[in-house]
This record gives C-alpha cells, structure tokens and sequence, in this order.
C-alpha cells in the first residue's frame, strides 16, 4: 500500500481502518477481488477528470469501475455524456446491472465490490470497496485516492455490486 492518499471532508486527510457495518468483511481479498484492488490502487493519484476512461491521465468514478473492467476483462460497457450532476433522466443502477454487475445485500459487500451512493440528491457517486474502506475518484480531493469509510461516507452508501464473475 505505498501509493495510498487519503482525504474525506470531515477529517481531512488521513489513513484509517474501516468503520460501520460491514467491518467484519473486511479482509484483505484473494483471487479475482483481490486483482480488482491490485488494479484499481494503480489508478491512486489519477488526476479527477469528468467523463475520464485513461489512468494516469484523468479518470471519474464511473471511470475507474470501468477501466478495472476493461484491464481484467471483466466488461467493456461504458455510458457517455452524463452530467457532472445526475439528473432523473440518466440514472446510474440500469447502468451497472448492463455492466453486469449483480446486486448483493450491503451487510454482504466485500473488498472488491462497488459501492452506489447518494451525495447529493440522486445516486451519483460509485466507489471500490477495499480492505482499507474505499477507493474512488473524488472531485474534492482532485483525483483517485484511497482511505478509510468514516460516518460521512457510510451514510451515503445506498446499494453494493458485485463485479462481473464475482461471487
């Protein structure tokens, strides 16, 4: 983990364990969930990029389940021209479930799985669930981090997916 940055914006940046219910499931992953975390920390430090699909160059949220996608094989869907905010007209889950990723109880998500949450008003935001708490591509921190789920994340978590091939 030499390439961890963490920042949230109730404490600032930091480096913590998981936090809330699901910290029992948090055990560092073998097999396919743990190549779709080994993948996934090579995009940490990827400038934010609305819309971005390239790592190293600019990647969004839905630009970093992608391209693990990709990188392993797993899916190659993708949807273009969203909103930096979402509106009722483009929601994300028919997105996922395209994508193939299947729906699974949230007490049950594991590290390797992507996480939906509501930020503002529509679910708008994916993460990776990891050992660590969460990997995404966050507009606030300019780029793909990593760092612990504190309360501020945990209640925006809506729904929790399993990659294609998953189990």
């Amino acid at each position: 983990m030499d390439k961890v940055i963490a920042s949230t914006p109730s404490k600032g940046a930091y480096h913590s364990g998981f936090a809330g219910d699901l910290k029992r499931n948090l055990i560092p992953p073998l097999g396919l969930r743990g190549r779709i975390i080994k993948t996934a920390r090579g995009f940490i430090g990827t400038p934010f990029l609305h819309q971005g699909r390239t790592p190293g160059r600019g990647l969004d949220c839905l630009g970093v389940m992608v391209a693990i996608g990709r990188a392993l094989g797993l899916f190659d869907y993708d949807v273009a021209g969203y909103p930096r905010h979402p509106t009722d007209d483009l929601p994300l889950p028919p997105h996922i479930a395209a994508a193939g990723f299947t729906p699974i109880p949230l007490a049950q998500a594991r590290p390797g799985d992507a996480l939906l949450m509501r930020i503002i008003r529509q679910p708008q935001h994916v993460a990776l669930l990891t050992d660590i708490g969460l990997l995404h591509a966050w507009l606030q921190a300019g780029a793909v981090v990593e760092h612990g789920l504190d309360p501020w994340w945990r209640r925006r978590i809506i729904a929790a997916y399993a990659f294609p091939g998953v189990r």
